[in-house]
């Protein structure tokens, strides 16, 4: 990780005294750059657009370079660091995971939507999105979608969700 940097290890251990320290630091880093937009949600009134637009910024969001490996890194050292399976958690996926679900409760509200369980919505909406653009890179090391097949998933997992939830 020294050479990534270009710095000296001694460099490198002087600001992060400790293995934990380190992924704390590359985990907050990792999720932190887009935390302006990944949090930001739509106003509601039009729920396909919304919709849509949450489900592109998720799938780009797990989808940009370098989120596989930061997931790989987190799952792997977790047996001996599991501080960093909650920061990921609490860091990454949960602010966004909010984000929509209070979402679809405005869209509830709005009468634009039922969605009597935003939190399960929420959960089954990203995972559709997840299930296609993040988990199959980890575990296929080839598995590099063009972005017309991740805009077609988005597109599909914006048509379930409203097949179950919009408002007639």
């Amino acid at each position: 990780m020294a050479e990534g940097a270009a710095v000296s290890k001694s460099t490198l251990f002087k600001q992060f005294p400790t293995k934990a320290a380190l992924f704390e630091a590359i985990v907050t880093e990792s999720w932190q750059r887009d935390t302006a937009d990944t949090a930001a949600r739509p106003q509601a009134g039009d729920l396909r657009s919304g919709l849509t637009s949450i489900g592109h910024r998720y799938a780009d969001l797990v989808g940009r370079p370098g989120m596989t490996a930061l997931f790989r890194i987190v799952i792997a050292e977790l047996p001996r660091f599991p501080e960093l399976g909650q920061m990921q958690f609490q860091l990454g996926k949960l602010p966004y995971f909010t984000s929509v679900q209070h979402y679809l409760e405005s869209e509830h509200e709005a009468g634009n939507a039922d969605v009597p369980d935003a939190e399960s919505a929420a959960n089954q909406f990203l995972g559709m999105i997840a299930n296609y653009v993040l988990w199959p890179r980890m575990l296929l090391t080839g598995w590099d979608p063009s972005a017309s097949d991740i805009s077609y998933a988005v597109e599909q997992a914006v048509e379930t969700t409203l097949a179950r939830y919009a408002s007639d």
